[in-house]
């Protein structure tokens, strides 16, 4: 009698425990993501509202100095057609936990956008949108355009995505050693972790900046074809 009832409490304890990770692993897969996607939709929709009613939309021309951002405001709104003909995600100033949650994040210590040097924006793989889930996908010429409003900026990646080290600070570097740049220029770093479910590596993308287009002229070649 006790023999079965012990094994009928570890069944219940077992059913239990299984019930709970399945409950776990949908949260992870597919709630944070739903959570996620609407502040990043609602930061986007901000932006447009912004845009809308700022000085290029009455007429004024772009500014041409890159502008400052306060931490963890949005400022850019990020396409890639690799991802997805839907795919768009807020750019936020900061890396911070917070931030990443709303979009992906402009490593402050790094170029601006537009300006010399190199521009890097961090994102995350899995949960909270999964906005780089697709990151190994990435293949030399594919596009990555960024508007700021005013400006299309069209960037073109350069090599396949490079394995590397949470440690290894250099690869946002104005020249990174391992991006095959030889000089300084007007590049784009892109970082998430790797593997797809942790973080004891990181992928990283270079690109440089292939084209830029006002905002007044349309849509550049990248996201009409």
């Amino acid at each position: 009698m006790k023999t079965r009832l012990v094994i009928r409490v570890l069944s219940e304890v077992c059913v239990t425990v299984g019930t709970l990770i399945i409950l776990l692993v949908v949260y992870v897969l597919y709630w944070t993501s739903i959570r996620a996607d609407r502040p990043m939709d609602g930061e986007i929709d901000h932006l447009q509202d912004r845009w809308a009613a700022g000085p290029v939309a009455a007429g004024a021309r772009p500014s041409p100095q890159p502008r400052r951002h306060g931490t963890g405001a949005s400022f850019a709104i990020m396409y890639i057609p690799r991802f997805g003909a839907d795919w768009a995600k807020p750019v936020l100033e900061g890396t911070a936990t917070g931030t990443l949650k709303k979009g992906l994040g402009h490593c402050t210590r790094t170029a601006r956008l537009g300006a010399m040097g190199n521009f890097a924006v961090a994102g995350h793989r899995r949960t909270y949108g999964d906005p780089f889930k697709d990151f190994p996908e990435l293949r030399p010429g594919d596009a990555v355009v960024l508007t700021d409003g005013t400006t299309w900026f069209t960037y073109r990646i350069d090599r396949r995505p490079h394995r590397t080290l949470p440690y290894d600070v250099g690869v946002i570097d104005p020249v990174p050693l391992a991006s095959g740049f030889r000089r300084p220029g007007r590049c784009l770093t892109l970082t998430t972790c790797e593997p797809e479910w942790g973080h004891s590596h990181r992928l990283i993308a270079w690109a440089h900046l292939d084209a830029t287009r006002p905002v007044a002229h349309g849509k550049p070649h990248a996201l009409v074809s």
